[in-house]
């Protein structure tokens, strides 16, 4: 039989299990916690060896304060901040206070922020420390490592530019283990660019007028970033001038002020230009340059074919080498200007479609040939230099823009020249005798045998036909023998004008020795065609009726009958 205290016991009603697990969750809180669990606490105080926490149990916790001491020595948490800790149970436990660790705590925390940095592709901020082996040591709370192929966009050579300097960067790869973190910069660079192309791409339109940066430059343009996305600047829609390379207007780095002409969405492609932002020059040039005005400019260029003038900016014109002196003998622009100079040129012609202004330096002083009539006269002697020799004949310069000819017929009364080169050199001074002017068509005719007497002239009116002349036999024909009379001056003897003589038997008939002179009589004269007709056979024949009539006086003389003056005749000719 149960005692009374058995049965006092038996009626009293006693906690169950599922009452004792309730009590136990409601009074968790008060539980310390376990070693390596992060803790949010609160700075209550601070002192210059400890910073008390509240981290929210019954005791409160204590953190040394070298873990908190900034490099200048400064502590900086104040009474009421947040701040991560860790219960320490490493090492001695302060009396009335639980050890805690910030720097583990920060290090869980560092660890925790890189995962979710990776996890979710987000930028965070890490500080270059050291070059190494095959890129970049980072500090991001622990050290990363950025290989060189993570640097950039493109390769980057000096690496030493990054040391000591902020950047953002994005984790690619933690081994939380073995403490190791990679992390790139190119991707946080990648992710940049496309969140502002995006943002770019929906503000840009055609028309607009925006700022950019020129980041390179090519032979045929510049790229020009406009804050996301890249614009081609085309060379041809720099300047309203001509622009032979980019460089003459932007540089890299350049801020410049554009205008959006194309815009393809799809493509991504969009085309800039600078001179749209400025009226056209051309279209009101013929009022500011009309034709016949002067104007001054700078030469930009010279080519073989005459040299090209900036009148204004984004205009220029072509001085053609045939304008540039009166002259002839221009052989290259160079010789007149070069690049850089400033001339004066008069305006020829404007054409605004074709974007192309004529000038003309030598429109400066009066065209020579319009006072040539005035200042020469047929007949007159000049002097010049040779400047040209043809076929045809020679171009004599007489002053400068005024050129006449000498043609090859009127070097010499009496010599054959089939080029003037036998005569004349090229460069040389001499005269000549103006024939003819014809200033319309700028022609001068020019002679130089009209400096001395008509060889042939002079013969004619010196002679006659029946004449008795001496000359020199000079070359043969099949029709007869050419002889000399004069210099210059040639006859013709026909072979029917030479008789068979016995010193030339064996010669051939109606031959003469080149080089003998004999005595001719002259049988036709033809002033007109230079023409004359000789006869060697007239002056033998009348040798012999001279000789017969000197027979006859003698015959006469002594009375003689015809008989005996043949006789006497005869025995003559025998001996």
């Amino acid at each position: 039989m149960a005692s009374s205290a058995d049965e006092r016991a038996m009626d009293v009603d006693f906690p169950s299990e599922e009452d004792y697990e309730h009590l136990i969750e409601d009074y968790s809180h008060l539980a310390p916690p376990s070693e390596g669990e992060l803790l949010q606490g609160r700075v209550v105080k601070v002192t210059p060896q400890e910073i008390i926490v509240d981290f929210g149990y019954k005791l409160e916790g204590l953190v040394p304060a070298e873990q908190v001491l900034q490099p200048d020595g400064t502590v900086p948490f104040a009474p009421g901040d947040p701040i991560d800790v860790m219960i320490d149970r490493s090492g001695p436990q302060p009396d009335g206070y639980v050890l805690l660790s910030f720097s583990k705590a920060s290090r869980l925390r560092i660890w925790d922020n890189l995962e979710r940095a990776m996890r979710d592709n987000l930028l965070i901020s890490g500080r270059v420390t050291e070059r190494t082996k095959g890129g970049l040591m980072v500090d991001v709370g622990v050290a990363a490592f950025m290989p060189g192929s993570q640097i950039d966009l493109r390769p980057i050579h000096d690496l030493d530019q990054f040391l000591n300097q902020d950047i953002p960067v994005k984790v690619l790869k933690i081994n939380r283990r073995r403490g190791n973190v990679v992390v790139s910069r190119k991707s946080a660079i990648e992710e940049e660019i496309k969140a502002r192309k995006s943002t770019a791409i929906q503000i840009l339109a055609e028309g607009a007028v925006v700022t950019g940066t020129v980041k390179n430059l090519t032979e045929y343009g510049a790229f020009v970033d406009l804050g996301g996305i890249d614009g081609l600047l085309h060379v041809s829609d720099m300047s309203h001038g001509r622009v032979n390379h980019p460089s003459e207007v932007v540089h890299v780095g350049d801020e410049i002020t554009v205008k959006i002409l194309k815009f393809d969405r799809e493509k991504e492609r969009i085309s800039l230009g600078i001179r749209q932002l400025s009226p056209d020059p051309w279209e009101t040039l013929p009022e500011r340059c009309p034709a016949g005005s002067r104007i001054v400019g700078r030469v930009m260029s010279v080519t073989d074919y005459g040299a090209f003038i900036e009148i204004e900016p984004g205009v220029e014109g072509l001085i053609h080498i045939s304008e540039m002196t009166w002259s002839r003998r221009m052989k290259h622009p160079s010789k007149l200007v070069k690049a850089g100079d400033q001339v004066e040129a008069v305006v020829l012609e404007v054409k605004v479609r074709d974007r192309r202004v004529s000038l003309g330096i030598k429109q400066l002083e009066a065209d020579p040939w319009t006072t040539v009539g005035t200042r020469y006269s047929i007949g007159s002697v000049v002097e010049g230099r040779v400047r040209k020799l043809t076929d045809f004949g020679a171009f004599l310069e007489i002053e400068d823009g005024v050129d006449g000819l000498v043609h090859v017929s009127d070097l010499s009364w009496v010599k054959h020249i089939k080029h003037p080169s036998e005569l004349l050199k090229k460069g040389q001074m001499m005269q000549a005798v103006i024939l003819s002017i014809d200033a319309p068509n700028r022609r001068l005719s020019l002679g130089v045998k009209q400096l001395q007497p008509d060889s042939w002239e002079s013969f004619f009116r010196s002679h006659e036909v029946g004449d008795l002349v001496r000359g020199r036999v000079c070359r043969s024909a099949a029709f007869g023998m050419f002889v000399e009379l004069a210099p210059g001056v040639e006859a013709l003897c026909h072979k029917s004008e030479i008789p068979a003589m016995p010193e030339r038997a064996g010669a051939g008939d109606n031959v003469l020795p080149i080089g003998d002179e004999y005595d001719f009589k002259i049988i036709k004269m033809n002033e007109s065609d230079k023409k004359i007709g000789l006869s060697l056979r007239a002056v033998a024949e009348d040798e012999e009726r001279t000789r017969l009539e000197d027979y006859q006086r003698q015959a006469a003389a002594a009375t003689m009958t015809i008989e005996e003056a043949m006789n006497i005749r005869g025995k003559g000719e025998g001996n």
